[in-house]
């Protein structure tokens, strides 16, 4: 059983600071149906470092681990490699369907807990709303992932939609259009990918030299 001494380090506390942030995109990703806690092993009557839809069980930050959580914990140090459980759990009458996932920081210690709780019972309209979100999208409604097999197909792929889309404009001129594709790849962080430059000059046809002053000049703008 870990011990209430457990002392994090500077790291440790970056990788559940981390954590949190993961929780927020679950949280708007699985919508209002799930409750997310997030435990810090360093002080277990205050374990509770962040918690989303605490409603359902009236917790907020501050809260200390429960006796469940402890024995979810002690299950997981029993075995060799920290690993995550999933179990059926009942609170006040209600059914909840449970993950505890180990936080590992350094030396492989486990400094803390993400624990999900889907509430079984919720109206079926809740937890579809929840999963279409009224919101608008980030992305266009038309727009589509591509799932590449390799980091060469990412720049292949993001190259021929960008040219596609310049083409297709009839407002960009012949002599602009290798300086708006260059354009759409750079709002797409293609070129934060290692030769890029040299992959995207190479299908232009054009030097990488070129490429590089189209984008200082897109940093200057």
């Amino acid at each position: 059983m870990v011990s209430e001494e457990l002392t994090l380090t500077k790291t440790d506390r970056a990788i559940l600071a981390s954590y949190e942030t993961m929780l927020d995109g679950l949280a708007l990703y699985l919508g209002d149906s799930y409750e997310f806690v997030l435990h810090s092993l360093e002080d277990l009557s205050h374990s509770v470092i962040k918690i989303i839809n605490g409603h359902y069980t009236q917790r907020t930050v501050g809260a200390p681990i429960t006796d469940l959580a402890l024995t979810m914990l002690h299950n997981i140090q029993e075995k060799q490699t920290p690993q995550s459980l999933v179990y059926l759990n009942r609170r006040d009458g209600h059914t909840l369907k449970s993950t505890t996932i180990p936080v590992v920081g350094e030396g492989g210690r486990i400094i803390g807990l993400v624990c999900m709780n889907f509430q079984c019972d919720v109206p079926l309209s809740q937890f579809i709303s929840g999963l279409f979100p009224q919101t608008p999208a980030v992305l266009p409604a038309k727009e589509t992932e591509s799932f590449n097999a390799d980091i060469e197909d990412v720049i292949s792929v993001a190259m021929e939609k960008a040219r596609e889309a310049v083409y297709a404009d009839p407002q960009i001129s012949s002599t602009n259009r290798n300086k708006e594709i260059v354009r759409l790849l750079y709002e797409q962080g293609v070129f934060n990918i290692k030769d890029a430059v040299i992959r995207v000059a190479d299908s232009l046809g054009i030097s990488k030299n070129t490429v590089y002053l189209h984008l200082r000049n897109l940093k200057h703008d």
